[in-house]
């Protein structure tokens, strides 16, 4: 496994991080393992659009397969115009 040193660290900032430690039952360096694990998870996959979350969020509620919302890309957003 690799190794990793940060040096100026603020010590406000190592304070919260023992603190967070401690109320995660875990040691500092492992609740910092923790964190960067979390913080590089999407790391290396294509970002999804909005409509795709969207459907991500009630897949297997109401939407079935083929009902996935389309993604509009460069669509031109306009305001609504409620005058007729």
């Amino acid at each position: 496994m690799a190794q990793l040193v940060v040096r100026n660290l603020d010590n406000a900032v190592k304070a919260k991080l023992q603190r967070r430690a401690r109320r995660h039952g875990r040691s500092m360096e492992e609740e910092i393992r923790e964190i960067l694990r979390d913080a590089t998870k999407g790391e290396g996959t294509q970002p999804r659009g909005l409509g795709s979350k969207i459907a991500a969020c009630f897949r297997g509620i109401a939407l079935r397969p083929g009902e996935e919302i389309a993604e509009f890309h460069g669509t031109e957003i306009r305001p609504a115009d409620f005058e007729e």
